[in-house]
């Protein structure tokens, strides 16, 4: 309006309906989730939901908790595993179900054994000089502090779950059920002790199973050795068989020689040596070398041989050689066999393997299945040579003690020396290769032969579970009737059920459920006397573990000859500990069930967990203690690299929930594809942020539009414009996908749908469109009502869906509107009808949001050329060459559509009016985007005046009020209603 134009008699900003809610803009999700978070641990509320459920009749479903170890704060994986929990739980509840989950821990074994060793050295004390039950004790209390920070740091995350009667493996009754749980499988005969080699940690002490070993590049030496041949064919006499080993330790122990019948070997003689060398070589002209054929050339290279003959080809059957040490030793002056194993390859080294039947699984079965039946004991438990070991006895193969503890020791450069000594050594080097480690301890670990206890794999068992099966075949039909998630979950874990040794159970430790049986000396069998296993258990029940160690054997022996029996004290593997936490959390309760629904835990408990509770529940049970696995991946910085301190690329998940709140973490979680590694650092967190606000901002939005929202102003859908069917049938389409995602727990297919949702349909097309007559409209106008009452339909399923994910914001959106109302976790998805349906409104709104794009494409580059302020300023013509796209506006207003204050559109080639506008080679001048190459756009100004209530220019708005016809009724309704 010009200077000296009439202006407006009137302010009209008091009757414009603008949002308004007290729910903020800014979430301070930091402060605001502990007051929630309190609000419900008033409310009782994981127990409230249940007897809710309950009192419905709800069927019920089981997720057992697979338990942490008890040894720190949380960390980013933790945070991540307990959240998907979460997820479950929460999803379980929405969809209808009575949800069991009770939380635990799992607090037995190595890692808190050395912290208390740790802290008794800071006191100048040995383990030794302390009594079990003082360090068992110490244990305990150890273990119980970081329960209860990590349940602190659970809950803090907005964990549900029974943690009033959460469980510990370490609890008495718990401690009682584990050893009920090792007599069953004393009882069925599934039990035995065997002297094997086994995986031995001579730092830790103890045996470990294959599920507490991981491997990790490592630099050992290797060493050619000649065993010179005593027995054999006319052409072998003289001559030497050569093996290659990495571990030149085992030498003082070997046995035999392993080779292969279906591999060639040859005599070859050394002719000439290598000239030019800085040392003189152990290899001589005229040796004559036994070797595969296919590995000569690698074994004459290594012994730096320049020539070399082959002799003759020779047949190993029946072959005996002298030890390479005999001539140093009376010791060592015994016959090395040559005995046929199909383990043997000529893939590499020599195509003979040394066999020492006390240090390797391979060279111990060949050497039993030859009919030896002795296996030399060499190494102490603390990795030393026994005193009887000639040459060697107190050499460390590893250290133990001090700054060098998980280093090698002293032993492979002696047994090396000596080797030189006796002349057997032909070549030395070195090798870089995948070497067991302890997985707990990070050191090395050595085969070692050691009376243990075990759990047979293969032998068929007659017990009513069984029903004549072996343990493996009951375990691999357990898995066939799993359900996976993701489904590859089922084939890794079934490789390692085909292909795992006999479970070792027995560890020589101190911390943990113990191995209660008395075994008799006269037949070295375990004791299986009902009452004497009952009276165990009850103590143990009764006083701990340490019953078993602080009570005399009469105590439990009862009528039985206590200088018969032997008392084991080993303690189980902390493996069977965690595969018998359904026997006392899913049995004996009420209100749950087993076998469990789900198990869920990282993709590493394919040989951990899933696989000790699936051995443990088949051999006592016949079946898996599941229905069902689900799987993640591991946590990883930004660049896809393994979180260290030491790199300082760590997230701490304290730090983000201080900064940022705990539902930012959970946004990610549901996020990322936690079937594979996901990343997270600060810039994914960032983003994780934006769409949090993106989020918030659309709840925020429905809230404020919603203010006063009456059920008496609800349209019903027959009545509704085109707009809001189209947005009822996303509502319909999405219900059925977020039930789909929750059903099969793909937490991202929830989140990433309902966010676009919430972008594209709700804030950039709905809202947008809406706002004018949300603002503007009469009270009662048809329009309004029905906008409101599609965002009440909306608002109640959003804040329903997204609860499980969001729970913190979608309680405080619900208690915000309803602040009367029960908590928003209570609630289970609403039904939407499904006469929402609409493909038609669906089809529609994909052509009229396709030519939109055009239309608001040309406004903004007239707003960058400062030719045009707002859209309210335009009336563009737009003109569709496709009838469809044009036929898909009939009943809109597209000038609503495209919010504008007028718009003019059609189609050149039919409609008469269009055609006279644009003469040849009109249309290619004006705005037009490539992938939409059917819409072209001219910018045209509105004209007439601005409203100044709605800010649309148009011809009606005239002086004095500025107003159209419109907001004209809308006013004096306005002012009718307060007169």
């Amino acid at each position: 309006m010009a200077d000296d134009a009439p202006t407006p008699t009137r302010d009209y900003r008091e009757t414009v309906f603008l949002p308004e809610t007290p729910f903020p803009m800014r979430a301070g999700l930091p402060q605001k989730e502990p007051q929630i978070l309190a609000k419900w641990d008033e409310q009782n509320l994981y127990h409230a939901i249940r007897a809710d459920r309950q009192r419905a009749g709800a069927p019920l479903f089981v997720l057992h908790d697979g338990p942490p170890y008890a040894n720190g704060a949380i960390h980013i994986g933790h945070a991540l595993q307990k959240t998907l929990k979460d997820f479950v739980v929460r999803s379980r509840f929405l969809l209808g179900y009575d949800v069991d989950f009770v939380p635990g821990w799992d607090c037995h074994g190595l890692p808190i054994e050395w912290k208390i060793e740790e802290e008794l050295r800071g006191q100048g004390r040995r383990k030794d000089e302390v009594s079990k039950a003082e360090f068992r004790t110490r244990c305990r209390e150890y273990a119980a502090h970081w329960i209860d920070v990590q349940c602190q740091g659970f809950k803090r995350l907005g964990v549900i779950g029974d943690w009033e009667n959460r469980y510990a493996t370490m609890d008495f009754a718990s401690e009682a059920a584990i050893v009920a749980e090792f007599h069953k499988f004393v009882a069925s005969g599934q039990l035995y002790r065997g002297s094997k080699p086994v995986m031995w940690s001579p730092v830790e002490r103890t045996a470990l199973a294959d599920a507490e070993v991981e491997y990790h590049d490592h630099v050992s030496p290797t060493v050619w050795v000649k065993f010179p041949v005593t027995e054999g064919s006319d052409a072998a006499r003289g001559a030497s068989v050569v093996i290659w080993t990495t571990t030149p330790w085992t030498i003082p122990a070997n046995r035999a020689i392993s080779y292969n019948e279906a591999i060639a070997y040859s005599v070859y003689v050394v002719e000439q040596i290598q000239g030019g060398l800085e040392f003189e070589p152990w290899a001589a002209p005229g040796d004559r070398l036994i070797v595969a054929d296919k590995l000569v050339a690698d074994v004459m290279d290594a012994a730096k041989v320049a020539k070399y003959r082959r002799v003759e080809p020779v047949d190993c059957q029946g072959m005996v050689c002298e030890h390479p040490l005999a001539n140093l030793d009376p010791h060592y002056q015994f016959g090395v066999p040559l005995l046929a194993g199909d383990h043997v390859t000529d893939d590499a080294g020599t195509g003979f393997v040394h066999t020492a039947p006390g240090h390797g699984a391979d060279d111990y079965m060949v050497w039993i299945a030859h009919g030896h039946r002795e296996i030399p004991e060499t190494v102490d438990p603390d990795g030393a040579y026994y005193p009887h070991v000639a040459l060697f006895a107190g050499l460390k193969v590893l250290e133990t003690e001090g700054k060098k503890a998980g280093k090698f020791g002293p032993a492979n450069p002696a047994v090396i020396e000596k080797l030189i000594e006796a002349g057997r050594l032909l070549a030395r080097g070195r090798l870089e290769h995948s070497y067991p480690h302890s997985w707990r301890s990070k050191a090395p670990v050595i085969f070692r032969n050691t009376p243990q206890w075990f759990i047979r794999m293969d032998e068929p068992v007659e017990t009513k579970e069984l029903g004549g099966r072996t343990l493996r075949e009951a375990a691999l039909e357990a898995i066939e009737a799993t359900a996976f998630y993701p489904a590859q979950g089922k084939n890794r874990i079934r490789s390692m059920v085909e292909s795992r040794p006999d479970w070792l159970i027995s560890r020589q430790r101190a911390w943990g459920a113990p191995l209660a049986m008395f075994v008799d000396k006269e037949t070295n069998q375990p004791l299986h006397d009902p009452e004497v296993d009952a009276r165990i258990v009850e103590a143990i029940k009764a006083e701990g573990a340490d019953a078993w160690f602080n009570r005399p054997v009469t105590d439990f022996l009862g009528p039985h000859d206590p200088e018969r029996y032997e008392k084991v004290e080993d303690i189980l593997d902390v493996w069977f500990d965690s595969g018998s936490t359904h026997a006392f959390t899913l049995e004996n309760r009420a209100h749950t069930k087993w076998p469990a629904d789900l198990y869920l835990e990282g993709s590493d408990q394919h040989r951990g967990w899933f696989q000790s509770s699936l051995l443990e529940s088949s051999g006592t049970r016949g079946r898996a203690p599941y229905d069902a696995i689900l799987t993640h991946g591991f946590t990883m910085d930004e660049n896809g690299e393994k979180m260290s301190k030491s790199k300082g690329n760590t997230v701490d998940p304290e730090v983000v929930i201080r900064e940022s709140g705990a539902e930012i973490i959970r946004i990610w979680a549901a996020m990322i594809d936690y079937a594979d590694d996901s990343r997270i650092g600060k810039t994914i967190l960032q983003t994780t942020s934006d769409a949090y606000r993106k989020l918030r901002n659309t709840i925020r939005y429905m809230l404020g539009a919603l203010a006063d929202f009456s059920p008496d102003e609800a349209v019903e859908l027959d009545q509704m414009p085109p707009l809001e069917r189209f947005i009822l049938h996303r509502l319909w389409e999405l219900d059925g996908q977020v039930r789909a995602a929750y059903e099969s727990y793909v937490f991202q297919d929830v989140i990433r749908p309902v966010l676009d949702f919430c972008q594209e349909d709700l804030s950039a097309l709905f809202f947008d469109i809406r706002k004018d007559s949300l603002y503007c409209d009469r009270p009662d106008h048809l329009t309004r009502r029905a906008a409101r009452t599609v965002m009440h339909e909306t608002f109640e399923r959003l804040t329903a869906w997204l609860s499980p994910l969001m729970p913190f914001t979608m309680e405080e959106a619900w208690l915000t509107r309803f602040p009367q109302a029960h908590s928003n976790c209570l609630r289970t998805l609403p039904q939407t009808p499904g006469e929402w349906r609409n493909d038609y409104e669906s089809s529609r709104w994909a052509k009229v949001k396709a030519v939109t794009t055009v239309v608001t494409g040309e406004l903004e580059i007239k707003r960058q050329a400062k030719e045009v302020g707002a859209a309210l300023e335009s009336n563009p013509l737009v003109q569709i060459l496709d009838r469809d796209s044009l036929e898909a506006f009939e009943g809109l207003n597209p000038a609503e559509v495209f919010r504008t204050s007028d718009c003019e559109l059609g189609n050149p080639d039919w409609d008469d009016h269009l055609a006279a506008q644009a003469p040849a080679g009109y249309l290619s001048k004006q705005f037009n985007r490539p992938d939409v190459g059917h819409v072209y756009v001219t910018h045209r100004a509105a004209s007439g005046e601005k409203c100044e209530r709605c800010r649309r220019r148009l011809p009606e708005v005239t002086a004095p009020k500025f107003l159209c016809v419109r907001c004209d009724d809308a006013v004096a309704a306005w002012d009718a209603a307060r007169a």
